[in-house]
């Protein structure tokens, strides 16, 4: 061997122990585990999908008799004391409406009988209790489409916060009791993750609005923010 080849030679004697000795080495037992937290507090915002749907002989007719019922609309809201921040278009749809005559052929003939144009206004409601007063306003003004309400929470965050740290309380408990269980214990928390679950919306059907003569009663409830988290733990 030349003398320019036995550094390298020997480089590879040490290194090739080293690499053998690195693949023996087994990862430290670990235990992973999930838990489950949840905290409750009352909603202060309520967000209402309200549409008004006009019909006229043409999409002309029918879009400026929905323009004239939302500006009435818009406008009562916002002397209700709903903010322009807090309205905002969801959608504009114009559909034809046909009527579908039997022919003697067995086909069917399609008859344009109208034009449907429906404008759907999302409005957040920031006083809860002024829900079904919005209601009943919005029915009045020709509010005949919609009608879902979500409840839900300005700032959840601090009660986000309490439902992980019960979830992350209720995953330490579990590790433990199952450590103790098999005779091991605890080391250091080696990595954690959440997810957050948050309250599904509550929809009021659109029949409630044909119902509705007074103010709308609207029950809130609670909100309820759940929080599920894994955590792996290292055993001694």
């Amino acid at each position: 061997m030349t003398r320019h080849l036995l550094p390298i030679a020997l480089a590879a004697a040490v290194a090739f122990p080293a690499l053998a000795s690195a693949a023996d080495i087994q990862p430290a037992p670990r235990i992973v585990v999930s838990g489950e937290g949840e905290a409750t507090v009352a909603p202060d915002m309520a967000i209402l999908s309200l549409s008004v749907m006009r019909e006229a002989k043409s999409a002309r007719e029918a879009l400026d008799a929905n323009n004239d019922a939302m500006a009435a609309m818009i406008a009562a809201m916002k002397s209700a004391g709903i903010a322009e921040r807090d309205l905002q278009t969801a959608g504009i749809q114009i559909n034809p409406r046909y009527n579908y005559i039997n022919k003697t052929d067995g086909s069917q003939e399609a008859q344009l009988v109208a034009y449907q144009v429906t404008n759907t206004l999302s409005v957040r409601v920031r006083d809860v209790d002024k829900t079904g007063e919005i209601l009943d306003k919005a029915v009045s003004l020709g509010v005949n489409q919609g009608g879902g309400i979500t409840f839900t929470n300005d700032d959840p965050k601090p009660t986000i916060t309490e439902a992980r740290k019960k979830a992350v309380a209720d995953a330490m408990a579990k590790a433990k009791t199952l450590a103790e269980a098999a005779g091991v214990s605890l080391g250091k928390v080696l990595e954690i993750t959440d997810q957050n679950i948050a309250p599904a919306p509550m929809p009021m059907a659109a029949k409630s609005f044909d119902a509705a003569r007074s103010a709308v009663p609207v029950q809130a409830g609670e909100n309820s923010y759940n929080v599920q988290v894994t955590v792996t733990f290292e055993l001694k």
